[in-house]
């Protein structure tokens, strides 16, 4: 089902895309200060799944996101000040500046929360959208997850339970193709589809090309249509690609892992490229109107750059204010 987008949707998908990207690019280009004290985890490249999905959801529904969240938390609505205040440790963090970049949360936006471990927040999602069964509510849960997710035992136990409880879950995977330095072909047997495996257990699933935001878009829309009316569970594969290294603001093509010529066909398959091109052959975007964007996202990443370094850090004796055990 194709959704027909207008200019200013397109426009917004397309400026959205742009944020995270110049984000990320200023995260990279700052990281070297050594301010920034915790891992980060980019997903240049991978612009247009987090788009796509997050466009297409209500500020009701619910996400929750892996190591790799910045992208999901700014397209979900997330503020972008208290993200890099966070990963600067500041208080004014959208953590209060003790989780750093893998632990990011807006509830007000309906982001529940990121984790450093692999398969962690599966769970926890699946959880979310029991809560919401129980509270009579029609919140969608989004689970964000990469490819190497798909390997742990908590995401076939929590397809399996949100299955039998007709919970009401969008599962998306990122394949990105590497989990850390591993290529997918060495993890998982080659004629294996994970959207496919994913169907087996008794649940909706599909495939969409990662790059392509409107394909995404409309798939998300579908699905969530199709889970408010079963109440069955929906996964959609998303092929995509991150450009930089796993966990840093570097390039690590150097290292071997993956081929130089890889990275390069992928990077011809840029989704802001892409859908500028797409949009220019609308007639929707001019190299004025870009200029005015660009203008604009370099405004608000440098006042959330400013705002994070004048913020204070979190005072020590709160330390352990609001642990749970």
């Amino acid at each position: 089902m194709k959704q027909n987008l207008t200019a200013s949707k397109s426009l917004s998908f397309y400026e959205e895309m742009l944020t995270i990207r110049m984000v990320e690019e200023a995260i990279a280009k700052n990281y070297s200060d050594e301010e920034m004290r915790c891992p980060v985890h980019l997903s240049i490249g991978q612009e247009a799944a987090a788009v796509g999905v997050c466009k297409a959801l209500k500020k009701s529904d619910q996400a929750v996101s892996t190591h790799r969240a910045h992208a999901h938390y700014l397209a979900k609505g997330g503020n972008l000040r208290r993200m890099i205040a966070e990963i600067y440790g500041k208080e004014s963090g959208c953590s209060k500046g003790i989780g750093g970049s893998m632990h990011l949360i807006d509830r007000s936006v309906g982001f529940e929360g990121s984790t450093a471990i692999v398969g962690n927040t599966i769970p926890i999602g699946v959880g979310l959208a029991l809560a919401n069964k129980i509270d009579q509510k029609k919140s969608i849960v989004t689970i964000f997850l990469g490819d190497g997710a798909t390997e742990e035992g908590v995401f076939y136990e929590s397809v399996n339970f949100a299955a039998t409880k007709k919970l009401k879950v969008l599962f998306i995977c990122e394949n990105n193709l590497y989990s850390v330095y591993s290529p997918l072909k060495y993890r998982q047997p080659k004629e294996r589809s994970i959207y496919k495996m994913a169907e087996s257990m008794s649940i909706m699933s599909s495939k969409v090309d990662g790059n392509n935001i409107e394909a995404i878009y409309s798939e998300t829309k579908a699905a969530t249509k199709k889970i408010q009316i079963t109440s069955t569970p929906h996964l959609i594969e998303l092929d995509t690609y991150r450009w930089r290294e796993h966990c840093g603001p570097n390039y690590d093509n150097h290292i071997g892992y993956r081929k130089e010529s890889e990275f390069i066909s992928w990077k011809k398959r840029d989704p802001i490229v892409l859908f500028e091109k797409v949009l220019s052959e609308r007639g929707i975007i001019d190299s004025k109107i870009k200029k005015d964007i660009v203008k604009s996202i370099n405004e608000k990443v440098n006042f959330a750059f400013d705002f994070a370094k004048k913020s204070k850090f979190h005072d020590p004796q709160k330390a352990f204010s609001g642990l749970y055990a």
